[in-house]
């Protein structure tokens, strides 16, 4: 299992404007087969801070992910959108046990 963990940065008044992108972005990561997670949240005290969480079933399933239409279309609106601060991580992570 891969996870994605990290943030990316966009103007506090370009969210709205970037929510339709982001949600088209998530929706079809959502669908994609081996996505077990996939989610954006915005930072309660940071407006501008987007924290991403991914999880994905294996390396085929991320690597087809990275080429979907949607990640292109999604990252080729962040110039307009402002976003240009990212950072984000992958961890390989054994199987999911309840805490």
């Amino acid at each position: 299992m891969l996870l994605i963990i990290g943030t990316i940065r966009l103007p506090p008044d370009k969210f709205e404007e970037a929510k339709a992108a982001m949600e088209r972005m998530i929706s079809g990561s959502r669908a994609e087969d081996g996505c077990l997670e996939y989610s954006y949240a915005r930072d309660v005290l940071d407006a501008g801070l987007i924290r991403i969480t991914e999880v994905w079933r294996d390396r085929h399933a991320l690597d087809a992910h990275f080429r979907s239409p949607h990640i292109a279309e999604w990252r080729s609106s962040w110039p307009a959108l402002g976003i240009g601060e990212r950072n984000l991580l992958l961890y390989e992570a054994g199987e999911s046990m309840p805490t």
